[in-house]
């Protein structure tokens, strides 16, 4: 039996961060991990994804070459060539994670862990062979995988999850997507601008919940503009998979047939075979490990991190608790992850990012809330690149003077906005407020001059 300060459990996000932030901090730290290092991110969700969007993306940019002055015909997708570009970023990133690790002298272990009694890990089923890990500390960070819907096989061509979406080769004329959350929604942008006629599926009244009421509308409009359908409010009761089309059973609604259908209705914390129960480490109705505000489970010495606990499923967020995991169980008193208040990032087009407070979850807490909109269209830089969809919104307190206070929320939907949101992030975590940051200089011309707009407005004054 070989002894470590710390043993983690899953090499995803979560795991490879509590890695290599405790081996920069003189740990000796164990990486258990059956799969590939990297995880659900690296390989089957967001680097994936987003290299797809990018190829979407290459795609829109040259069916509209015209607009510019470029003489090109109508763009081709060769997917082959796609996912070929794809496997090639993931791979070199995958080489380099190990690398990284390898520097830190984090010894890697091929198998699948499971938790047993006094902060020991078996490891059996893979290349390093069947072998047991003692630790001070344990954290478990084995994330999730995707939900499916009653009656729905996955066959990985007409029927999918996110996992097998991400590898298809051959595009659908028709698709379904189930599910109006983030995913479903990345999934939507990207079929369409590939060629494929996409209709949305969502049970709740309205897509994409946690955004601002105002950034939804606007997508709900980009999308009808781009010829997506949002159906909302309705429940997909079955389906029948005939091996050419899916038809698709929709409660208070016409039914749908499709050439394919991709289920995006959330994903489930993966602890199979992790041995919670032997080791006295709790999970709520859910299915998710129950944790202190520091990330400590039911059993003392261990903790969990990522997807399989109850907390937003964004591998920052992941980060975020590995680092402050590090920082607890070296006794150094971290401030706990303020998950009110983390950025979020949907790379639709137009894209979507937003940070703490909409403008109903404002008022309803009890602040006097004040907001300001402005919008892309008259912003000199998106005019250039000829992307003018889109908003951006800051939700600020009420100030006695009339102005705005403390800005509580920052929702936008438009181009490049995932990349503008680090300014509303650091006003909103660092409660400052709207005299504050309308100090600021805002190059010119920029996208980010909006936000700086935005705010100015809320002062009673604007430029524009």
């Amino acid at each position: 039996m070989s002894s470590h300060d710390v043993v983690v459990v899953g090499g995803g996000p979560g795991g490879y961060a509590a890695s290599l932030y405790g081996a920069a901090a003189g740990l000796d730290i164990a990486l258990v991990e059956k799969q590939k290092l990297g995880g659900t991110c690296l390989h089957v969700g967001c680097i994936p994804a987003k290299e797809l969007l990018e190829t979407a993306s290459v795609c829109r940019t040259v069916a509209h070459a015209g607009q510019f002055g470029i003489a090109a015909g109508p763009p081709t997708v060769d997917m082959g060539a796609a996912q070929a570009r794809k496997l090639k970023i993931v791979d070199q990133l995958h080489k380099g994670l190990g690398k990284l690790l390898e520097g830190r002298k984090v010894t890697v272990l091929d198998g699948r862990g499971t938790l047993e009694a006094d902060r020991s890990v078996s490891v059996s089923g893979g290349e390093s062979g069947d072998v047991t890990l003692a630790a001070d500390h344990v954290v478990l960070a084995t994330g999730s995988v995707p939900r499916t819907l009653p009656g729905f096989e996955v066959d990985g061509q007409r029927i999918m999850t996110s996992d097998e979406l991400l590898s298809i080769t051959d595009l659908p004329d028709r698709a379904a997507v189930i599910g109006g959350g983030a995913i479903g929604l990345e999934f939507a942008s990207l079929l369409a601008d590939l060629g494929s006629e996409v209709t949305v599926l969502e049970a709740l009244p309205r897509i994409l919940m946690g955004a601002d009421d105002d950034v939804v509308k606007m997508l709900v409009r980009a999308f009808k503009k781009r010829k997506i359908e949002v159906r909302t409010g309705v429940e997909v009761s079955g389906c029948r998979n005939t091996g050419n089309r899916v038809e698709l059973e929709i409660d208070g609604d016409n039914p749908l047939t499709v050439d394919a259908a991709v289920v995006c209705v959330g994903r489930r914390p993966f602890t199979d075979g992790l041995g919670l129960d032997a080791a006295g480490v709790e999970v709520d109705e859910g299915g998710c490990i129950r944790v202190g505000e520091f990330c400590q489970t039911t059993a003392p010495g261990v903790y969990a991190v990522g997807d399989v606990v109850r907390t937003p499923q964004l591998a920052h967020v992941a980060f975020a608790e590995a680092i402050m995991v590090v920082k607890h169980l070296l006794g150094e008193s971290p401030a706990p992850v303020d998950y009110a208040n983390v950025p979020w990032a949907i790379y639709c087009h137009p894209e979507v990012a937003f940070v703490g407070h909409t403008e109903a979850t404002a008022k309803e807490a009890g602040f006097d809330v004040t907001a300001s909109v402005h919008r892309f269209m008259g912003n000199g830089r998106a005019m250039i690149v000829g992307e003018t969809d889109g908003l951006v919104k800051v939700i600020a307190d009420r100030s006695d003077d009339g102005t705005g206070g403390r800005i509580l929320g920052v929702h936008m939907v438009g181009p490049w906005v995932t990349e503008q949101l680090g300014q509303g992030y650091l006003a909103v975590n660092w409660e400052a407020t709207v005299s504050e940051v309308a100090e600021f200089v805002q190059p010119h011309p920029t996208m980010s001059e909006l936000f700086g707009e935005t705010v100015l407005s809320l002062t009673g004054r604007a430029l524009h």
